[in-house]
This record gives structure tokens, sequence and C-alpha cells, in this order.
């Protein structure tokens, strides 16, 4: 999920830790947000 923070958007997991970020633009932090989804469904 995307919280605001006072740097602008973080993406953080349903428990709380930090995927990325402080993103100046929520656009930003969506693209990382698809990127961090992409690699959690990856099959090998």
């Amino acid at each position: 999920m995307i919280k605001k923070v006072a740097g602008g958007y973080k993406v953080v997991s349903s428990k709380g830790k930090n995927l990325g970020g402080p993103y100046k633009t929520i656009e930003e932090a969506k693209k990382r947000l698809r990127q961090v989804e992409f690699f959690k469904h990856r099959k090998d």
C-alpha cells in the first residue's frame, strides 16, 4: 500500500515493512508498488 509521509509517499507492506521511498509524487510510488507486486507473484 502507499502511505503519505512528510517526505512524500512511501510504499509499505501490509505488516508495515518499508518497500521503497519516500517518493515525491504518487505516480513514482505507484510504479514501485507495481514492481513489488510483479516480483511477488513471479514464478520460476
